[in-house]
């Protein structure tokens, strides 16, 4: 074990989020401050996500920082490596190389009541001291493989989408990719023209809308660098088309959601001309209850002559393939997993260890937090991108630089030694998590269909309940009533 080093505050994840908080706190003067990142470098998902045709479902003027834009963004939605540069970048500008501790696993984060810091060791036994911990690690990053029996015979190749094997060629191969959801829609046109043959499995279909993707001319990315006003004006723009989404889902079967189920339907129709094949693609429950996807590319894909969609339920993995429900094998080279992550462990498999348990132990019927930020029973604690953050219809970004500017004034305190300890009331916490979950049963999310967004007990651990213009209402100003500060 080494000896822990001091810092003010301790940040763990250099994706987003992380990068997000080291940069507002160095702007109000906190140079003291590391960031523990687990990976070879930062990005966070967008770091781990490598696969074919991977980018992002946010337009790109939007899926990025407020206070750091960019202009020479190449498309309407950038894909994996641009959007992974500009993370890059923007950390190497704002000066957060000497904070970032590169390859360094958090394992365990403590809470010592004899002086109110928080201990944070990582796997190769160093440690770290702090006032204060952010813990970036966000929702998405480990991913999910359904336990099929069979799985570990297989004796081709086998891959999560975040996991890619680059090196592996799929040319002349057969291909499987089990999974319809966000990075199965991306991934099965992004390798359709290597593939010999390529099955999607379809447990249930997605509801797709028009991505509209296209690039920026030259002469506009000029303008966006040469005129701030206008940038800022299309940001606007699209926060603005994306927020009158919202009703789709605060509104399930309402004129909104009647509206894009039409739209997806007309899409549906217009890509895909095979009657059956359109049947087969058609979601059966109403739109919003699982995350609504948007591509110009997946349709086509499936009506190429070298792709099956098989909608038969999968029974278990053989050493050639996979084995469906009616006995029928499909034999592969290769099995893409493109079935999500797992999305309510939050902060696992890190231990977080309070002065009155683990937040496992708090969490094990559903990860709840105040405000998405801070937890009862866990002083000088904070969460991006944490409990009920999340969104269906805008961009993360715009969400976590709330928290951020809500939680900056508590985080200052304690790295300034104003205070010494910043705890959230479990009255308050209680109150704000009812009053959520029971405005959340009125969502789209709520409906008969099974998605991430809900775990088994019906709770829903993951979203927002609203439109992003009232959780920045919520998070305009530090509401230090709700907590205890000594």
């Amino acid at each position: 074990m080494h000896e822990p080093q001091d810092t003010r505050v301790i940040i763990i994840g250099a994706g987003m989020s992380g990068l997000l908080a080291a940069m507002r706190l160095r702007r109000r003067g906190i140079d003291d401050l590391v960031i523990l990142e687990k990976g070879d470098g930062v990005g966070g998902t967008w770091r781990d996500n490598r696969y074919p045709g991977c980018a992002c479902d946010v337009p790109s003027h939007l899926y990025s920082y407020s206070f750091a834009p960019n202009p020479h963004w190449s498309r309407m939605f950038a894909p994996q490596p641009e959007i992974l540069a500009y993370f890059t970048q923007t950390a190497k500008a704002r000066g957060l190389d000497r904070h970032l501790r590169l390859g360094t696993e958090v394992t365990h984060a403590r809470f010592d009541e004899t002086d109110n810091r928080w201990s944070v060791t990582a796997a190769d036994g160093r440690a770290w001291r702090a006032p204060a911990l952010i813990v970036a690690t966000g929702q998405l990053n480990h991913p999910n493989i359904p336990d099929i029996p069979g799985r570990k015979r297989f004796a081709g190749a086998q891959f999560h989408t975040a996991r890619w094997d680059a090196s592996l060629p799929l040319t002349g191969k057969r291909v499987g990719v089990i999974g319809t959801g966000a990075s199965a829609i991306q991934v099965v046109p992004g390798i359709v023209d290597r593939v010999a043959h390529l099955t999607v499995f379809q447990r249930s279909p997605p509801w797709i809308i028009p991505r509209g993707d296209h690039r920026f001319s030259p002469r506009l990315r000029g303008l966006f660098a040469r005129v701030p006003l206008l940038r800022r004006a299309f940001r606007w723009l699209i926060w603005r088309k994306l927020e009158a989404s919202w009703p789709a889902i605060g509104a399930p079967g309402g004129d909104k959601a009647r509206e894009m189920e039409a739209l997806a339907h007309d899409h549906l129709k217009a890509q895909v001309p095979d009657a059956a094949l359109r049947a087969k693609l058609a979601p059966d429950f109403p739109i919003g209850c699982k995350r609504t996807l948007v591509s110009d590319d997946y349709y086509p894909a499936l009506t190429r002559r070298r792709v099956d969609l098989d909608t038969r339920a999968i029974a278990a993995i053989t050493r050639e393939g996979v084995q469906l429900a009616d006995g029928e094998t499909i034999p592969l080279d290769i099995i893409v997993w493109a079935t999500g992550f797992a999305s309510h462990g939050f902060l696992a498999p890190i231990v977080i260890d309070g002065p009155r348990g683990t937040l496992d132990r708090v969490w094990r019927h559903g990860a709840i937090a105040y405000r998405g930020t801070t937890v009862a029973g866990f002083p000088n604690l904070f969460i991006l991108y944490g409990p009920n953050t999340n969104l269906g219809h805008n961009s993360i970004i715009f969400m976590v630089e709330r928290q951020m500017r809500y939680a900056l004034p508590a985080i200052l305190k304690l790295a300034r030694g104003e205070a010494r300890r910043i705890e959230v009331r479990s009255t308050a916490q209680e109150a704000y998590n009812s009053a959520l979950q029971n405005r959340l049963l009125t969502t789209a999310w709520a409906g008969g269909c099974e998605s991430w967004y809900k775990t088994g007990s019906g709770i829903m651990p993951n979203n927002w309940s609203n439109d992003t213009r009232a959780f920045a209402k919520l998070m305009r100003r530090f509401d230090a009533e709700a907590y205890e500060i000594s």
